[in-house]
């Protein structure tokens, strides 16, 4: 069990490194930038990102009464927007690749800044090293995203025989990554029922997903984008943030719960709205 808790890292390593080569390699700055040039949208998405999911986390801590670790946990990824996923659930949506990327940089960047200022409010005694978040993120989705649109733009032909097997292989790694979560956490996810410390993590994702969904714009592949993107937070500075903070494992454990059912929950509304872009490539549902 121990070795299989130490591939976990390895696995979520590959996986965010291969999705943000494989998004580099598929596409062009400009085309990453064009879907941020609408003001309304992106104030909607940090609007979505930075004051309704925190503003949701708090009010499901006390709606759940939930013991203090988990709550903490939630308000840390209430916070924690960004998440490397988001390329990959955006594909399986069939939703706009180029905005989900340029939306994971936008509120990657802005999370860095923006912990550190409202943990301390929302949490007493908390304080927030910008750098240890800002450390992992640059160098496990910046840079590898930056070498990516690097090689598209000076080796176009390099890059297109490139990505299809870094999709695959950010596929296989993210399937890999669930199932040794599962294995490995296992009992402590077991030890969370009864705290409704689960049952608070779905409606959290799913209030996300409603929010991101109504903000979205009127456009399909900009609505389940915006879902996608509200519903799943960053895991990878939400467990930073916990485990330089906390003592209480439960608060990392609540966080890692959060990314599974995360995964679980997202991944088949993912599907869903692609079968239904599908049927009707107009559909506005």
């Amino acid at each position: 069990m121990e070795l299989l808790a130490k591939a976990v890292p390895v696995a979520l390593l590959t996986f965010v490194v291969s999705s943000m080569l494989a998004v580099g390699l598929s596409l062009t700055v400009g085309q990453i930038l064009e879907p941020l040039r609408s003001a309304r949208l992106v104030m909607l998405a940090l609007v979505a990102n930075f004051v309704l999911m925190p503003l949701v986390a708090l009010l499901l801590a006390r709606a759940f009464r939930l013991d203090q670790p988990l709550g903490i946990a939630l308000l840390l990824l209430g916070g924690a927007a960004g998440a490397p996923f988001l390329p990959k659930l955006a594909g399986v949506a069939r939703g706009n690749l180029a905005f989900a990327v340029g939306l994971m940089v936008l509120l990657m960047v802005l999370t860095v800044a923006y912990l550190p200022l409202v943990l301390p409010v929302l949490l007493e005694g908390v304080s927030v090293d910008p750098w240890a978040i800002a450390r992992s993120l640059i160098v496990l989705m910046l840079i590898p995203l930056i070498i990516g649109l690097a090689v598209r733009a000076r080796a176009a032909a390099v890059a297109a025989r490139a990505a299809p097997v870094l999709n695959k292989v950010s596929t296989v790694s993210l399937t890999v990554m669930i199932v040794l979560m599962l294995v490995t956490n296992l009992r402590d996810i077991v030890a969370l029922y009864g705290t409704r410390g689960v049952l608070a993590s779905i409606v959290f994702l799913l209030a996300g997903f409603g929010v991101g969904w109504l903000l979205g714009g009127p456009a399909r592949e900009t609505r389940s984008v915006l879902a996608m993107g509200t519903a799943q937070r960053n895991i990878a500075a939400a467990l930073v943030v916990g485990g330089q903070n906390f003592k209480d494992p439960r608060v990392t454990v609540m966080v890692v719960v959060v990314a599974i059912v995360g995964l679980l929950v997202l991944m088949p509304l993912g599907r869903r709205a692609a079968k239904l872009a599908e049927r009707d490539p107009a559909s506005r549902v």
